[in-house]
């Protein structure tokens, strides 16, 4: 009997582009080496497109984290950070501590700061674009990654503004590129479960399609391991595909610069009875994605989620980036991940080089950072 891999194998093979279907088979797919294999054959082929002496590499940033608030309307079941207002350790950070926390950070050497929160009922939009501001007062070399999608339709509906011009108007105050958090799973199914007040799934892409067509750049997310099924994992994978098909087009590059998947954890959630992942579905999906995202180039695989161990692992299953030393990081925290809040430069370079890869420190734009 041929293996149930061997035809779309053949495809691979041929570059082509994989189907649906083909996704789903790879989703269910036991033979966790030969999809490892594929990946990384993959990621290979893209990296020395991209650069013909890439092929080797994995990237990593340093950059703080700012959680500005935790207060948040839609209090979602699978977030273990968001609180009502009135809760005893509800908090807003104000615009003087989050410039004294870059300030701090910046003059030890980072040079990039992070940041996303909840949907605060009554912050307007001018706290954001202030925000902003005053980080690159600090210094205007700064790179921001900022506001999830989920974050800039909220504010810009709060204040009656346009998504346009709010997104305008964040870009303007300094808004470097966009993260791919709120993503989730665009199954309606499953948001009416994990996340029933969020924007649908179309709406995030459409904030994502207008970010990409005023010339930002994002990223995109899916958090698995709760109530989906592998043929929701492919579908969410599948409309990423589909939107940066038509944004590289229309913005002549500019669209989606790597996918993160990212584990469900469920501790502290009001989805606490999900099981979570293991380390053989972490790396089918990092493998699935490299897979069927043939026009995304960075597979990111987030250090804080998988444990140094995996992570490892991971750079041989389609993953090139580990993500960021992640200083300050709350969120994930919340949910029970293990991992320390943050980490060293030189461990996650330490990580790369253990895979075999040659460490690479960048930006969120995957600009090469210089020492």
């Amino acid at each position: 009997m041929l293996n149930e891999l061997t035809n779309i194998e053949g495809k691979i093979l041929a570059g082509e582009r994989l189907t649906q279907e083909d996704g789903v088979r790879l989703m269910r797919s036991s033979d966790i080496l030969r999809l490892g294999h594929l990946a990384d054959m993959v990621r290979k082929r893209i990296m020395i497109k991209e650069t013909p002496l890439a092929k080797d590499n994995a990237y990593f940033n340093c950059n703080l984290n700012i959680n500005y608030t935790n207060i948040c309307t839609c209090r979602c079941p699978l977030c273990a950070f968001s609180r009502d207002p009135n809760a005893e350790d509800a908090y807003l950070l104000s615009l003087e501590k989050i410039e004294e926390r870059v300030r701090t950070i910046h003059c030890m050497g980072v040079n990039e700061v992070h940041i996303v929160g909840g949907l605060h009922p009554d912050l307007p939009f001018s706290y954001l674009e202030e925000m902003l501001q005053r980080i690159k007062g600090i210094n205007d070399n700064i790179f921001i990654q900022a506001f999830t999608a989920t974050e800039i339709d909220y504010y810009a509906d709060l204040s009656e503004i346009s998504l346009e011009d709010a997104l305008i108007r964040l870009k303007n105050a300094g808004l470097s590129s966009i993260p791919g958090g709120g993503a989730e799973i665009f199954s309606p199914r499953v948001r009416k479960i994990i996340a029933p007040k969020k924007i649908p799934g179309e709406r995030w892409l459409k904030v994502m399609e207008t970010a990409h067509n005023i010339g930002l750049y994002s990223n995109a997310t899916m958090l698995y391991g709760h109530v989906e099924t592998p043929e929701e994992r492919v579908k969410h994978i599948i409309a990423i595909r589909e939107l940066q098909d038509k944004t590289i087009v229309s913005t002549s590059g500019t669209g989606f610069l790597s996918f993160v998947p990212l584990a469900f954890h469920p501790n502290n959630t009001n989805l606490s009875n999900c099981k979570g992942t293991d380390g053989f579905d972490d790396l089918r999906v990092f493998a699935v994605s490299r897979l069927l995202l043939d026009n995304i180039i960075h597979i990111k695989g987030l250090w804080m989620y998988l444990g140094e161990k995996l992570a490892e692992v991971a750079l041989c299953f389609g993953v090139d980036d580990l993500g960021g030393t992640g200083i300050d990081e709350k969120i994930v925290h919340a949910a029970g991940a293990t991992t320390p809040t943050q980490t060293s430069k030189e461990l996650l370079a330490r990580i790369i080089k253990n895979a075999g890869r040659c460490p690479k420190q960048v930006n969120s734009i995957y600009e090469e950072v210089k020492e």
